[in-house]
């Protein structure tokens, strides 16, 4: 029978299939196997990943630290759990008289039910590579786990200072964590198991969403940190902290402020009118018309704020209002409710705020500013200095 079980059977339960149905053990890779890996860890927590270290201790002579890993056979085969309580070193044979090579430094699994052995053990082994003016490093043996390779170069031997440490080993060692622990990311980023699964990349926590692995922020709609503010975006409406400190939010194509604003146009010209109806006109004014375009936001809602120095007479009033368009579209017309009013021989600050709501998300707006006199026959102008429009987009 093809289904496997552990401590069910009174006898007959084998090597295999203890092997088999171990659970909850290290990082899955498919419903059957699991990944080979060192499990993570270090004596004072400064370090992702201690087991196995592996440094030079004399010239051809290198030690591998202790540790714990797990190494995956064929799919039939099971898992093998190994543990490396004591260092353990291991010597390099010399250099090639005229090319480098490169060795690889694995955790050998023999079984004798697979590879005629005769052995049924766990070895730190040496795999030998083939001198050459580029040399490779050799395949992984079936049953193993690489931890480096190591570039032996030419000519080197115990007696004329050996293998240059420092240089010549380079760390293949890979992370593994209990069924549903967070892995820790050291080498190669490889593929998730099962949507849902967690990684630490290092900066960020990352989802793996059934084909990618996605910064926390991106899967769980958090804001992205200034930190990785250079995380692509992932849906329409997502949030980051920019590298400059701004609130932005990804629009679908680019990252715009979140809350855009506050909005500022302001004229220092100094004009007047006699119109009684209202104009958007000053004479002696270098620019008219006073407008002001933004977009509204997601809340529907903005604020404007209005104002000048306003003059006339004391029995004539001054009016400044104004009027929001959208494209050729009147949305908020001209009204003496909502205009400022002064009626004084000098000029006087004179400022208002409302707020306005019930605006299309996305679509651009614009603010102008009208002016005009009480009806008279007298020809008194009514004058406008410094006048400003500012609009402020409601979060």
């Amino acid at each position: 029978m093809n289904l496997r079980s552990s401590w069910v059977a009174e006898t007959g339960q084998t090597r295999e299939d203890t092997r088999l149905t171990q659970t909850g053990v290290t990082t899955l890779t498919n419903p059957v196997q699991v990944r080979s890996g060192v499990l993570p860890g270090s004596y004072d927590g400064l370090y992702r990943m201690a087991g196995f270290w592996t440094y030079g201790s004399s010239a051809m002579t290198a030690t591998v630290s202790e540790g714990r890993a797990v190494v995956q056979g064929e799919i039939s085969q099971g898992v093998y759990p190994v543990t490396m309580p004591t260092s353990e070193a291991v010597t390099f044979a010399p250099g090639d008289a005229q090319y480098g090579r490169i060795d690889l430094l694995v955790v050998k699994i023999y079984d004798n039910l697979y590879d005629s052995s005769n052995r049924n053990e766990a070895k730190i082994e040496i795999i030998q590579g083939v001198p050459g003016q580029t040399p490779q490093a050799p395949a992984v043996p079936p049953r193993s786990l690489p931890l480096y390779e190591v570039l032996v170069p030419a000519g080197v031997s115990a007696g004329n200072g050996g293998i240059p440490w420092s240089s010549s080993l380079k760390d293949l060692r890979t992370p593994v964590v209990a069924l549903g622990g967070i892995l820790p990311v050291e080498g190669p980023v490889l593929p998730g198991a099962y949507p849902g699964q967690y990684q630490d990349s290092g900066g960020a926590l990352q989802r793996w969403d059934g084909g990618a692995w996605v910064s926390y922020p991106s899967a769980l709609g958090g804001v992205i940190p200034n930190s990785a503010s250079t995380t692509p975006a992932s849906y329409t409406g997502q949030y980051r902290d920019s590298a400059l400190g701004q609130l932005q939010r990804w629009n679908g194509s680019v990252w715009a402020p979140a809350v855009p604003g506050p909005l500022f146009n302001d004229s220092a010209d100094f004009g007047d009118t006699a119109s009684s109806t209202y104009t958007s006109t000053l004479a002696a004014r270098a620019t008219n018309p006073l407008a002001l375009t933004f977009v509204a936001p997601p809340s529907k809602s903005v604020l404007v704020t209005f104002g000048a120095r306003m003059k006339s007479r004391a029995d004539h009033y001054a009016y400044m209002a104004l009027k929001l368009t959208q494209g050729t579209t009147v949305v908020d017309d001209l009204s003496d409710e909502w205009s400022l009013q002064c009626a004084n021989d000098t000029l006087i600050p004179v400022s208002t705020m409302r707020r306005l709501s019930g605006l299309t998300p996305g679509v651009s707006y614009t603010f102008t500013a009208y002016f005009k006199i009480l009806a008279n026959t007298l020809g008194i102008k009514a004058g406008f200095d410094n006048t400003f429009i500012r609009v402020d987009p409601q979060a």
